[in-house]
């Protein structure tokens, strides 16, 4: 295994951003409070740890991809991490070192160590899902790669070759027809239809002004929707080692709708203020009227040029797209800054009641470091924050639903907490009711701020909708 030390003192590879060096394997974990006896199966949470000490400047984005699993039954839980395996970490464990660069340091790439391994390292860092019987771990920047059930890596998986575009992080699941709609957008913008069985059917060319970085979208029951902000892709700055991505807001902001089997073509544009959503929360119809959840952001800053770490500043915004008067109005709904929202997997695509995101309750945003849960009920308008230990920053919060469970927020929501400096790790069990904690999880070992992460039930994949 390779070790990072962090010559550069770079700001990512500090605190609970440093990496972990090695895989372990943990058959029984501590645990403070009661596991539901309910919760059976597996978390899985992914995200940037690079094995190898970084060429040059390093962005959190560029890190190999590390699993986290955590194992729920029998109100016992057991802990495992791998690396994913890919080409290009596998030419960099032939080399000894880090031989690729990364969003920052491209040109720092050397082609002949790189070999078959290709110019651009699939780290398959940001998501994992499971659809069809396969898990896969996502980067927007390639195709995904497998993995099984125990976390070793099978490999890229291209839907037997008709797959020709890198696939976003953010697919959406249908939980009724079992479909995967999804998208690519380098170097140009193309939507994706999966079958339940996990064949390509559909890949459609959209049409855009210019490549911009298209994070995320979401999916009613009918629709597909894109939106186009003015993050600009600039691939000959990033091939010579600039920044890849500008914000231009002269480019504007437009919100795109297209039927979820239609063509390309079929798609309609709507313009609206200048704006970003990082992750959307969800959207639906209501007759000719489509609501999209989501944190939007006024101008968007990935820190590709100054290398620090922004702030996620945004706020939980309604965009109502009214197809009959051809506009869209923008209101405010979440009174907390955050990100990372979610629903219930049973109400993707279809209208919900409740929704859970990351928040910053007792102070500005700082980076990624979310102090609290706050669940949204769109019904009362109510929204309860739970908020964790002082020192304690927390991620992406997920939905575990009760399988013997009639309403939408008879579950638990699952999300790792740590210390901000990296002392400790649990993952914290929290009542989808009321937030109230149920269980912590102590991890045997810190786990280091990821990405986004699943809840994968035992049994079937099927899904029922609950009652609201």
């Amino acid at each position: 295994m390779g070790k990072v030390v962090n010559r550069e003192g770079n700001e990512y590879l500090r605190g609970n951003f440093s990496p972990i060096d090695d895989e372990i394997e943990v058959r029984e974990l501590a645990v403070t409070g009661a596991i539901p006896s309910a919760l059976t199966g597996l978390y899985l949470r992914n995200g940037p740890n690079p094995m190898f000490e970084p060429l040059g400047s390093y962005h959190w984005f560029d890190g190999d991809g590390m699993l986290h699993g955590i194992r729920l039954e029998g109100g016992k839980a057991s802990y495992r991490n791998r690396w994913i395996q890919s080409r290009g970490l596998a030419a960099e464990k032939r080399a000894g070192r880090a031989v690729y660069g990364g969003m920052k340091t491209m040109s720092l790439t050397d082609p002949a160590l790189v070999g078959e391994s290709g110019p651009l390292k699939n780290t398959a860092n940001t998501n994992v899902i499971r659809h069809a019987g396969r898990i896969l771990c996502l980067m927007e920047g390639a195709v995904p790669t497998e993995v099984k059930p125990d976390l070793g890596t099978v490999g890229e998986h291209d839907f037997a070759g008709r797959l020709q575009t890198p696939f976003t992080a953010h697919p959406k699941l249908d939980p009724e027809t079992g479909e995967m709609l999804a998208f690519g957008y380098i170097p140009t913008l193309k939507y994706l239809r999966v079958s339940p069985t996990g064949e390509l059917l559909q890949s459609e060319d959209i049409g855009v002004g210019k490549p911009t970085m298209m994070h995320d979208f979401t999916c009613t029951t009918g629709h597909a929707i894109f939106m186009d902000a003015p993050a600009l892709l600039d691939f000959e700055s990033f091939f010579a080692g600039g920044p890849m991505v500008k914000w231009d807001p002269s480019y504007g902001t437009r919100i795109g709708v297209m039927p979820r089997t239609g063509r390309g073509s079929d798609i309609r544009w709507f313009e609206i203020d200048v704006g970003y959503v990082v992750h959307f929360m969800n959207a639906w119809e209501e007759g000719r009227k489509i609501m999209v959840d989501g944190f939007r952001f006024r101008e968007m800053d990935f820190g590709t040029s100054d290398g620090k770490i922004p702030d996620p500043d945004g706020f939980l915004t309604r965009f109502t797209i009214d197809l009959d008067a051809g506009s869209v109005k923008l209101e405010r709904i979440g009174e907390l800054p955050g990100e990372f929202p979610r629903v219930r997997p049973e109400v993707e695509g279809r209208k919900h009641r409740y929704s859970v995101a990351a928040t910053f309750v007792k102070g500005p945003p700082s980076g990624p470091r979310f102090d609290s849960v706050t669940l949204y009920d769109s019904t009362s308008g109510k929204q309860s924050t739970h908020a964790f230990r002082d020192g304690e920053i927390t991620g992406e919060p997920v939905f575990a639903p009760d399988p013997s469970g009639t309403a939408e927020n008879d579950g638990w929501i699952l999300t790792m907490v740590s210390d901000a400096e990296g002392a400790h790790t649990d993952l914290v069990i929290l009542d989808g009711h009321d937030l109230s904690e149920t269980a912590r999880v102590h991890m045997p070992r810190r786990v280091p701020f990821g990405f986004h992460g699943n809840w994968l039930p035992d049994g079937s994949e099927a899904l029922t909708t609950p009652r609201r």
